[in-house]
């Protein structure tokens, strides 16, 4: 019998029980705000967005992972729809704020960046979206593909593609209320991002590519976090896909 490894110790030390469930008091003075933003960077104002007419059945059907992309600009347009569809507020009810995407307890800990590579009106640089403002935030400037292909295990389509989506946790929104379980919960609101991504992106006429295969450390360096109180766990490449 093989040795536990951390996932094994993990995956049995957050199971729920009858007789002890994982969690802890909640102080609601030291709940974490639901919001990151950047107020001095430079502010690129997202579009409305409009809705595609695809059908949902159409999306599901069509949609496969693209690793080839033509060398064409995304629209800003085609942007603020990918950006709302994968995590933007759709409603406001009793001072809450709810999402495309679900979110265990509401508490939304999944800030979304990316690496705009060719987006028109956007100059190419390292981008954080601010969800409430429907906007995005200079983070740095320049051409950042390079060097996220390197950070993401050297996978050329990151440098090719017009845009990458790169997604972070603040983990101590979660484990607020949910303490060590909350890490179960992280990676589940990412893949709901994700997916909701993918089909959007479908719906445009684009194609994606998930990617979770990283050197953890140098993608949160691109971003400047610190990857412990906030890391990078997924990626996704955006264009459109090469016939």
């Amino acid at each position: 019998m093989t040795e536990d490894g951390v996932g094994d110790t993990f995956q049995r030390e957050t199971v729920h029980r009858r007789d002890r469930l994982i969690g802890r008091y909640l102080d609601w003075d030291r709940k974490p705000g639901t919001y990151k933003s950047y107020p001095e960077s430079p502010r690129v104002a997202l579009l409305e967005a409009e809705r595609p007419s695809t059908t949902l059945d159409h999306v599901l059907r069509v949609r496969r992972s693209v690793r080839d992309f033509e060398r064409r600009a995304i629209p800003l347009q085609e942007l603020s729809y990918l950006l709302w569809a994968s995590t933007g507020i759709t409603r406001r009810e009793r001072g809450y704020e709810f999402r495309t995407a679900p979110s265990a307890g509401a508490l939304y800990p999944v800030e979304t960046y990316m690496a705009v590579n060719d987006v028109t009106e956007v100059p190419p640089g390292i981008y954080h979206y601010s969800i409430r403002d429907h906007a995005l935030e200079q983070v740095r400037r320049g051409r950042m593909g390079e060097e996220l292909a390197r950070a993401a295990l050297d996978q050329g389509m990151c440098a090719r593609a017009p845009l990458v989506l790169i997604w972070t946790v603040l983990f101590e929104r979660s484990k607020w209320k949910y303490d060590q379980r909350a890490y179960r919960y992280l990676y589940l609101d990412a893949g709901h991002v994700a997916q909701n991504l993918a089909l959007a992106a479908v719906a445009l006429g684009l194609g994606s590519c998930q990617i979770a295969a990283m050197y953890d450390e140098e993608v949160n360096e691109l971003l400047g976090v610190d990857g412990a109180e906030e890391s990078a766990i997924y990626l996704s490449a955006v264009g459109w896909p090469r016939a």
